[in-house]
C-alpha cells in the first residue's frame, strides 16, 4: 500500500519501529554490502566490537538480501521479508536501526545548518547516526534523493557527494515534518523546562521534580558519538567542582531511542572508563518530544533552580564555556537558590 513519505513517517515516528512503507522506499534503492566491511567501523562499534560483528552482519544479509532481488518497478513487500526472510532478532533490528537514522537525517541537517551555517559533512552524519562509513550516510541520502515524493532540499557536490546547500525554509514551511522542526530550531533559553521522569541505569529513577532548587545541565548523549565521548571528561569535572554548591549534571544516554544495539552492561563499562560521576539515565522517547526531538547530539539544557532553561546548546561545547554559564547561573550565595540567567 503506498502512502504519502513523509505524513505516513511523521505518523509512525512516536512508535520508533520499522514499519513497511519506509522500508520499501529506503531498501528499494540501498545496495552494496559495504556496511560489513571491517575497515570501516566507527568508534561506537569500536566500543563493543563483539556486538558490532554481529550487527554487521546482519546488516550485511539484509542489504545483500534486497539488492540481489531487486526488480525495476517492482515495490518490495517488507512485510514479507519480516515474516518469511528475516525472521532474527539481529536482522530486524538492522532494520529498525536503518528506520530510525532515515527519520532524523532531514531535522537533523536543518538543525546543523542552522546552527553552524554550513551542512554537515558525510562523516558527520555517520558518526552522528552511529553508521560504519560516509558512504552509509551517502545511500541514505540517495534513497531520499532516489524517491519523488520526498522534498528536493538537499543540494550536493555531483563529484564528492557532499552536501552543498540545506534548504532550511523547505523543511520548515513543509506541514508533514515543519512543526517538529520549528519547534527545535526556534530555540529554548527563557522557556520553562519540561517535566522528565528517566530509569537510570542502577534501575532507579531521576524525576525533575526530585531536582528543585538544584541547576542541572541535561545532557542528551549516545555511546561512543565522537563529541560526546570529548565532552563527558569535561562534565566530570563539572560535577566535581559544583555538585557541592546546588549543581548536577544528568547524562540521559538515547541508545534505546536510536535503536542501537548497546545494552546496559555496555554503558556500565563507559561510564566507569570516563570516571563518570553524575546519574546515567535512559532517554525516552516521551521526554524527546518534550524537549523537541534532539536532532544533534550531544545536546545540553542548563535548568535553573527555578526550573528555566537559561541555556542551550547543540553539538561539543568547549569547557570554559559551559563551566562559566553554570557559575554565573548557580547562587551567588553557593547555594543551590534559584540561579540568574546569563
Amino acid at each position: 500500500m503506498r502512502r504519502a513519505f513523509f505524513s505516513w513517517l511523521l505518523r509512525r515516528a512516536s512508535s520508533y519501529r520499522a514499519a513497511p512503507a519506509f522500508l520499501v522506499t529506503a531498501l528499494l534503492f540501498t545496495s552494496g554490502s559495504w556496511f560489513a566491511r571491517p575497515g570501516a567501523v566507527t568508534a561506537a562499534q569500536a566500543a563493543a566490537s563483539g556486538v558490532a560483528v554481529k550487527e554487521a552482519g546482519a546488516e550485511a544479509r539484509v542489504l545483500d538480501y534486497i539488492r540481489d532481488h531487486l526488480q525495476p518497478g517492482q515495490p518490495l513487500l517488507v512485510s514479507e521479508l519480516y515474516r518469511k526472510v528475516f525472521t532474527q532478532p539481529a536482522e530486524r533490528q538492522a532494520l529498525d536501526k536503518l528506520y530510525n537514522a532515515f527519520f532524523r537525517i532531514p531535522l537533523f541537517l536543518a538543525d546543523y545548518q542552522e546552527k553552524f551555517g554550513s551542512p554537515p559533512t558525510l562523516k558527520t552524519i555517520a558518526q552522528q547516526f552511529d553508521l560504519r562509513s560516509p558512504q552509509a550516510a551517502d545511500v541514505l541520502l540517495r534513497v531520499m534523493e532516489s524517491d519523488p515524493r520526498v522534498p528536493r532540499f538537499l543540494t550536493r557536490d555531483s563529484m564528492s557527494g557532499e552536501i552543498t546547500q540545506v534548504d532550511i525554509a523547505m523543511v520548515r514551511s513543509d506541514p508533514r515534518f515543519g512543526d517538529a522542526a520549528t519547534s527545535r530550531l526556534s530555540g529554548w533559553e527563557g522557556k520553562p523546562a519540561p517535566e522528565f521522569k528517566l530509569t537510570g541505569l542502577d534501575g532507579g529513577y531521576v524525576a525533575s521534580a526530585g531536582l528543585r532548587h538544584k541547576v542541572v545541565l541535561l545532557y542528551v548523549w549516545f555511546t561512543g558519538c565522537p563529541p560526546c565521548v570529548k565532552e563527558t571528561p569535561e562534565l566530570v569535572k563539572l560535577e566535581r567542582e559544583f555538585q557541592d554548591r546546588g549543581f548536577t549534571v544528568v547524562g540521559a544516554n538515547a541508545d534505546r531511542l536510536l535503536g542501537l544495539n548497546y545494552n546496559d552492561q555496555d554503558r556500565g563499562r563507559y561510564a566507569r572508563k570516563q570516571g563518570i560521576n553524575f546519574p546515567v539515565v535512559h532517554w525516552t522517547k516521551e521526554s524527546d518530544a518534550a524537549y523537541g526531538r534532539i536532532a544533534i547530539f550531544p545536546t545540553l539544557f542548563l535548568i535553573d533552580g527555578k526550573g528555566g532553561i537559561v541555556r542551550h546548546w547543540v553539538g561539543f561545547v568547549e569547557a570554559e564555556e559551559l563551566r562559566r554559564a553554570v557559575s554565573k547561573t548557580l547562587a551567588p550565595s553557593g547555594s543551590a537558590g534559584s540561579g540568574s540567567q546569563p
